[in-house]
């Protein structure tokens, strides 16, 4: 029996977080046991903001290392770089043409990223989900892990597909959403309402994967608690100290009441340098992997160029039975 196919992948703008690790890549390196999956570094995506090109270039290949260092195997895995299968910019540019100027005016990013942004709205950040779908609908994806954020992206996905399915027949899968059976909502430090994002521009929000030992306890150490000096997991009441307890107990394996008494008669100084601990800890073994190869682009290169191939296999019979349908020669 074929294994159900997921793809998923991160923007290539700056280092990954704490965040992304126990939100999403820990679940990706556990999903690649029970589907064949397509992870990406989705660098044509970075493009609806300005990017230096060197650190562009500098951080696709520090994605890489973090994919790999972080346990996603190119054996088991197709991890590849966006833009080195044209067929995600050709397929693109189809669905385009199938995707209405009001549809793509009701997404929420693409208000909120204008005003962000107000000195670059650019139709690439008005057509970014079409983009998206294209990702999605080359590798006839069944299942695409999504985020709250991202439902909007999906649901258009399948609108799409299933217009061009209703005009030239039966051609895309249409995905539905993937929501691990643990998946960690990691807020900011500073912003415990807001999640943590590698975008943030507030001082100790976000702790970085690459992070030393010594920076991340700082940043847990400021991190924002309450006046009641009680770890207890209540969200609307005590959004730093249940952010903490969710970080704690996403990488312990322990319940929300289990930290609770754990913790019970301590104060938040000795809850934060625990909390520390933990992550510096988990990290460990994936920065000294992460150094050992960001030394060897050689090697980086072999996996990103077999990937790509891999990924094209799949892509370009998709584009094909496309370009077929629509009478593209």
């Amino acid at each position: 029996m074929d294994k159900k196919v997921i793809l998923s992948g991160v923007q290539s703008t700056g280092n990954l977080t704490l965040g992304n690790y126990l939100g999403a890549i820990s679940n990706w390196k556990k999903m690649q046991e029970d589907y064949e999956c397509y992870y990406m570094i989705a660098n044509l995506h970075t493009l609806t903001i300005r990017n230096n090109p060197e650190t562009l270039r500098n951080n696709t290949l520090n994605l890489l290392a973090l994919y790999l260092s972080a346990g996603i195997d190119p054996k088991k895995s197709h991890i590849f770089i966006q833009s080195q299968v044209p067929e995600h910019a050709e397929l693109t540019w189809v669905l385009n043409c199938y995707t209405y100027m009001g549809e793509l005016s009701r997404m929420t990013q693409f208000k909120d990223k204008s005003a962000k942004h107000a000195d670059n709205i650019n139709s690439g950040l008005f057509t970014y989900p079409v983009l998206m779908a294209a990702d999605i609908l080359l590798y006839q994806a069944d299942l695409v892990p999504v985020g709250e954020d991202q439902r909007q992206h999906l649901e258009i996905t399948r609108d799409i597909a299933e217009r061009f399915n209703n005009i030239y027949g039966q051609t895309f899968k249409l995905p539905e959403g993937y929501i691990p059976k643990v998946a960690a909502r990691i807020m900011g430090l500073q912003e415990p309402t807001s999640k943590m994002s590698k975008s943030s521009s507030i001082p100790n929000d976000s702790v970085f994967l690459n992070d030393e030992p010594d920076v991340i306890m700082n940043k847990f150490k400021r991190a924002v608690t309450d006046s009641e000096n009680v770890v207890r997991y209540d969200v609307e009441n005590k959004p730093g100290i249940s952010n903490l307890i969710s970080i704690y107990g996403a990488i312990t394996g322990k319940k929300n009441e289990e930290v609770e008494e754990e913790f019970a008669g301590k104060g938040y100084g000795d809850f934060k340098k625990k909390v520390a601990e933990c992550v510096i800890e988990e990290l460990k073994p994936l920065q000294s992997e992460y150094k050992s190869l960001i030394a060897n682009p050689d090697y980086l290169k072999e996996i990103y160029v077999e990937g790509a191939n891999k990924a094209e296999e799949k892509a370009a019979k998709t584009l094909k039975d496309v370009y077929d349908k629509i009478g593209l020669i």
